[in-house]
């Protein structure tokens, strides 16, 4: 299999408009080392509740209010908010491409509902 064509789409990602709001947004949230650990511990929650979610069984209260706590927390900010935000719009771009992939590769695979 040629791989040149990876590359090609490698560098379209990086220089799609998704990929560089991300990253610019992403190096201003970095420099600030609190703001940075709440996000963490926000992904972690999240990953968290949605895998119990997921596998049917109730999420645990004390974890889903510290999730709420870091919501609200994080969300007040608007740097952050934009920041979440790009990053959700650069998931969805590469669950697409990931999707066009498997669609042209006739691969079955079944990704999780984030909602």
């Amino acid at each position: 299999m040629e791989y040149s064509q990876a590359h090609i789409l490698a560098r379209a990602i990086r220089d799609s408009e998704e990929y560089q709001t991300y990253h610019s947004l992403r190096d201003e949230i970095k420099g600030d080392a609190t703001t940075d650990a709440l996000i963490k511990e926000y992904k972690k929650l999240q990953i968290s509740l949605q895998m119990a979610t997921m596998s049917g069984q109730k999420p645990d209260d004390t974890d889903m209010q510290r999730f709420q706590g870091i919501s609200s927390l994080l969300f007040t900010k608007p740097e952050v908010s934009q920041y979440l935000l790009a990053e959700m719009r650069l998931q969805q771009a590469l669950a697409d491409i990931f999707k066009i992939l498997t669609d042209a590769a006739d691969i079955d695979i079944q990704m999780p509902d984030p909602s």
